[in-house]
């Protein structure tokens, strides 16, 4: 259920943003709530809706849309965290399936922020971003999405891994099944990423104004050959560039090999179910993390096992395989004992 209520805006609002208005009156939590609530058409100026950045007149009557549940204070709560390094600067945890990263008006509570709060002390996180939803965030993975992330603990060290992932030294790599047969070993997707026209919760490839660059890697690990339900399946490993949202999603399906499983991003899926291998997920893993610890100095590299889910499905295209490439034997190698059911 929710509510709709008004705010009438005042001297001191004329000329600012929506969503900058939204959050200093306390109409949502924070600006990041404020801003998604406003680009999903729930907030109206004087009858029409309006996007985050429009600008804000004395006396305009802004009309927002409020779940009757929402919570005002992002609260610490008792999620496990699989903890893979943690100091007095960051964490690096390997983050579950279904987990989203930060509170948002379709989940209120049961983030990662949540769990960090509860871990760590709401004082004891970064706010680099000035949210009390982001606490210790410095990028995000989607809540389907399974592997290494980082998170920070002071604001200095937040702000350093903000600019060191922008700046593209931080190593991201992540293994993704796909539909399809890829037949080049080696790849760049060089498109850029927008929100789609059509449905505001999916990101595109287009060209427009809003569109950010967008570039991502891959190398073959391994081939499976085509079934009867399906077109055949690539093992790959992606490399990040940017970090736009569902970027390796989104830029695969641009592609027309979709990761199996995804339930968004399908142009180029096989239509019968089968051939998403019993996954009700995207297959896709942060497998490897590496960066320079911002305030030691000290170089950091870490390699996650892929979860049982996402092992059974290799292990039920083992008889498929076309072989493993060079890279594949590499990564293979890396996790020999993450994949030792598969092997």
């Amino acid at each position: 259920m929710s509510r709709s209520l008004c705010h009438v805006a005042t001297a001191s609002d004329d000329g600012q943003r929506l969503d900058s208005v939204l959050a200093a009156h306390a109409c949502y939590p924070s600006r990041s709530a404020a801003a998604k609530a406003a680009e999903e058409g729930l907030v109206l100026v004087n009858g029409t809706p309006r996007g985050k950045k429009h600008a804000v007149s004395i006396g305009d009557a802004i009309v927002y849309e409020l779940p009757d549940d929402a919570p005002s204070v992002v609260a610490g709560e008792p999620i496990e965290l699989d903890i893979r390094y943690e100091d007095e600067d960051l964490i690096v945890l390997s983050k579950q399936a279904g987990l989203v990263c930060h509170p948002s008006i379709d989940h209120h509570d049961g983030t990662l922020v949540n769990a960090l709060i509860f871990h760590c002390g709401a004082g004891n996180l970064c706010n680099v971003q000035g949210e009390d939803d982001r606490l210790g965030i410095v990028h995000r993975l989607d809540r389907d999405t399974t592997g290494l992330m980082l998170a920070a603990k002071t604001n200095e060290c937040g702000q350093a891994l903000m600019d060191a992932i922008r700046d593209k030294t931080v190593e991201r790599r992540y293994l993704a099944l796909c539909h399809g047969v890829i037949a080049h070993d080696t790849g760049m997707i060089d498109a850029p990423i927008a929100r789609s026209l059509n449905e505001r919760t999916r990101m595109a490839v287009r060209e427009s104004a809003s569109s950010r660059e967008a570039v991502t890697t891959f190398r073959v690990l391994e081939r499976f050959e085509p079934g009867p339900k399906d077109d055949g399946y690539t093992l790959v490993d992606c490399k990040l560039f940017t970090g736009r949202t569902h970027q390796i999603r989104v830029h695969m399906e641009f592609t027309r090999h979709p990761l199996v499983g995804d339930p968004m991003y399908t142009a180029g899926a096989p239509s019968a179910p089968q051939a998403n291998l019993g996954l009700d997920r995207q297959f896709l893993h942060s497998f490897c993390l590496e960066f320079d610890h911002p305030i030691t100095g000290k170089r950091l590299s870490f390699a996650d096992a892929l979860p049982m889910d996402l092992l059974d499905v290799l292990e039920s295209l083992k008889a498929r395989s076309e072989g493993r490439t060079e890279a594949g034997e590499e990564i293979y190698s890396l996790l020999t004992d993450a994949l030792r059911s598969y092997l």
